[in-house]
């Protein structure tokens, strides 16, 4: 029997049974569609995180108020002192420092004349632009001197667009929380970061930012240090700055790398979930193959009994059977990749914010794991055809 009649048979033998076959073939597809989807996700999440953070640069340390092991970073008690604006100017003296940022953050209403827009309020210090990578487009930036912290601030794209059109908006005066500012630049446009619109933002100087809210500390201080500088190293100067400052240690320190490890084991946390259903899904299908090979050796017993009578041996009746599961299973992988792309456009059309990013590797391992599915799937069926007493298969019908 050669490989033309061998291929005739097995497609012959899947086709007669289309609707069939399909049904089998479709529990694989909801397997393999649901893994490479999973995967794109977390590619595409991971790659969204790292473009996230990479606005902001790198070797960047945040400093917030509070002990993480006691009651979080960023929370307030009586007992903590809060991060001022002094704390900020004496981490710039501390050797490997490039840039310091105070940061103060809060919400309001912004006004120009008749028109008026909600958005985020950000205090930070005159070094933000650069240490955060966040360029001009318009204008510049404020700087530390005390007349212009009484009465700048810099907009973010959206803030510009949505008050000022397509006018420059350079020297006129808006109120923000209902204080009065004068507008020195723009920035260019960053996105999101994290859920919040960097561009729909207003920047003024951190004094004015904690005048506004109320606030007695700061949300955090950013410090960017030297390529030369170890994180060890600057995270162990600023704990000691710190603790002089402060008497006891009562800030927690947050790098880039440290925000990057707890969101992959986040990520870690969902695949594995996710996965966990997509595996289920071909198990489901494996067994869809097992049990419709099981059946069609039964049902096609004296086929298999005439085979054996005119020559073919235990080999060839077994990868006759484990070609048919095979089949069955690329099938599947094949419906796979269409309901993915199905998916795919459902989720560009109701999620266009969902990063997906697909990799060809992982949908070229989808085809592979499919056909191993069959391969595993048949084995059993295959046996049993081949292991059949050709005398008693002919008496079958």
């Amino acid at each position: 029997m050669n490989w033309i009649d061998s291929g005739h048979w097995v497609f012959t033998s899947v086709l007669s049974h289309r609707f069939r076959s399909v049904l089998t073939a479709l529990g694989i597809a909801i397997g393999i569609a649901s893994v490479t989807l999973l995967t794109a996700i977390g590619e595409g999440i991971q790659q969204y995180v790292l473009d996230s953070f990479s606005q902001f640069g790198a070797r960047i340390i945040a400093i917030n108020p509070g002990l993480k092991e006691t009651h979080g970073a960023g929370g307030l008690l009586s007992s903590v002192r809060p991060l001022t604006l002094r704390d900020a100017q004496a981490l710039t003296h501390l050797t490997g420092v490039e840039k310091v940022v105070p940061v103060v953050q809060g919400s309001g209403v912004v006004k120009f004349l008749n028109r008026q827009r909600n958005g985020v309020i950000l205090g930070v210090g005159p070094d933000m632009s650069e240490a955060w990578d966040f360029n001009v487009a318009l204008g510049r930036f404020f700087t530390g001197s005390m007349e212009e912290a009484r009465s700048t601030a810099v907009l973010g794209y959206t803030m510009r667009k949505e008050l000022f059109a397509e006018t420059n908006p350079l020297g006129e005066y808006i109120r923000v929380g209902g204080q009065r500012f004068r507008v020195i630049g723009t920035i260019e446009k960053k996105g999101q970061m994290l859920g919040v619109d960097m561009d729909d933002t207003v920047y003024i100087p951190a004094q004015n930012g904690l005048q506004m809210f109320n606030r007695e500390s700061l949300m955090e201080i950013n410090v960017v240090f030297s390529a030369n500088t170890s994180l060890e190293a600057m995270e162990g100067r600023i704990k000691q700055t710190m603790l002089e400052r402060h008497g006891r240690e009562d800030v927690t320190l947050t790098s880039q790398n440290d925000m990057l490890e707890s969101m992959g084991e986040i990520l870690s946390i969902l695949t594995l979930s996710v996965g966990a259903l997509g595996a289920i899904s071909l198990l489901v299908g494996a067994v869809g193959i097992l049990a419709i090979m099981t059946t069609t050796v039964r049902e096609r017993t004296a086929e298999v009994g005439l085979l054996r009578a005119i020559g073919a041996d235990k080999k060839t009746i077994l990868l006759l059977f484990l070609g048919e599961a095979m089949i069955l299973a690329l099938m599947g992988g094949l419906l796979g990749l269409l309901l993915l792309l199905i998916m795919t456009g459902l989720f560009h059309v109701f999620l266009p914010a969902l990063p997906i990013s697909y990799n060809v590797y992982f949908l070229g391992l989808a085809l592979f794991v499919s056909a191993l599915i069959g391969l595993i799937a048949g084995v059993v069926p295959a046996g049993q055809a081949a292991n059949l007493d050709p005398i008693q298969a002919l008496h079958e019908e």
